[in-house]
């Protein structure tokens, strides 16, 4: 980026697109460890990828504005795994890793990380930290330091290695997240979902229903069997589905969620994330459910685009049910999308020359199964 560049990037708001990126990485303000790997940019945000020592801890934590992450894991360290040769990170256990990603952002940048869809998908809590951090995923304006995922595998046990890519990173100029009204007008103009909505039901997003009614073979969505085995990360295709899922059928067009159990549903409606904006799932939001609705919140620009090969994507919704069991129905909301501007278009988009697995999706597992 040159200095006229900069200068706008100061005044303006906007998700950072994937040639800003690129700049920040030759600027050296988002400073890589290793040369950054193929795809690694992604149209809006960035991979994160695991440095070579996992931390097992006893608890999660957050250090809080007056310590580092290093000082906690003095604390709170178990034992060190060596990541490089690859290592299994057990189910239910809490892992902290430093990343080979750090940051040296001015103070109109800001960041947050998300789990890659993949993760998600396996139920892989993943969460980014920060030093002097008191909140998970966010990074403020000005942060110059490391970077740090916390790991908790909840239903498999997976293998990692140096250099696997669990996270990704969102840079933003300003907060460009959409208004209500902003919402409803592209809502209008460009059917961000494909349903009819009522003003009263955009607010702070848009809302996303599930679908029960199934396909065909009236297939709904996948539990996870809790006594399975590893899932390698890395390995796309690599894995047996049904020694890892149990398929779920319509019934009554419900599901009751039992607590504890891990669910891979879809949306009822397509969705669709124009190429000048940039997308991100509500985790959990109380308003319907005790449950949470979906891990790996990051929608790129060009998701569910006709134009990108994407008409008719769904989203896949990963649901975990809290302390109660609670009752789905079909069309029932489960989340919102929440809508935000991008400070350009991404030179790299959804669907477009990328190894994007999830473009024009139905109900589907995570990469790794066939």
């Amino acid at each position: 980026m040159n200095s006229s560049q900069n200068s706008r990037h100061g005044t303006e708001q906007g998700a950072l697109a994937s040639q800003h990126l690129s700049s920040l990485i030759e600027q050296g303000v988002l400073k890589l460890a290793e040369p950054a790997d193929d795809n690694q940019v992604q149209p809006a945000s960035i991979d994160l990828r695991l440095g070579s020592t996992a931390y097992r801890v006893r608890a999660s934590f957050l250090p809080g504005k007056d310590r580092s992450v290093q000082e906690c894991l003095n604390e709170m360290v178990m034992h060190r795994i060596d990541l490089s040769a690859g290592a299994v990170l057990e189910k239910s256990c809490v892992y902290i890793v430093p990343l080979l990603e750090s940051l040296d952002l001015p103070m109109h940048l800001s960041a947050a990380g998300n789990p890659k869809s993949s993760t998600g998908r396996i139920d892989v809590f993943t969460r980014l930290i920060t030093d002097q951090g008191v909140e998970f995923e966010q990074v403020p304006p000005g942060y110059k330091g490391l970077l740090y995922a916390e790991i908790v595998p909840l239903t498999f046990s997976v293998l990692v290695r140096k250099g696997s890519r669990l996270s990704q990173l969102r840079i933003r100029a300003g907060v460009p997240n959409l208004s209500d009204e902003q919402h409803l007008e592209l809502q209008a103009s460009q059917r961000l979902v494909e349903r009819d909505l009522t003003q009263n039901e955009v607010k702070n997003g848009v809302p996303v229903s599930v679908d029960l009614e199934g396909d065909s073979n009236g297939l709904i969505g996948y539990r996870a069997k809790r006594h399975s085995g590893v899932v390698d990360v890395d390995l796309p295709g690599a894995h047996v589905a049904a020694d890892f899922w149990e398929p779920l059928y319509r019934r009554n067009s419900q599901l009751i969620l039992d607590p504890g159990e891990f669910y891979i549903l879809v949306s009822a409606e397509a969705v669709h994330v124009p190429l000048d904006y940039a997308a991100e799932m509500v985790a959990y939001d109380t308003l319907v459910g005790e449950f949470r609705v979906h891990y790996a919140g990051f929608f790129d620009p060009g998701f569910g685009a006709a134009s990108a090969g994407g008409q008719g994507s769904r989203a896949v919704l990963e649901v975990r049910s809290f302390d109660v069991p609670f009752l789905l129905e079909h069309g029932q909301n489960v989340g919102r999308l929440v809508y935000e501007s991008m400070l350009e278009r991404p030179q790299l988009i959804y669907g477009q020359g990328l190894a994007s697995n999830y473009q024009a999706q139905g109900l589907k597992l995570s990469k790794h199964f066939r």
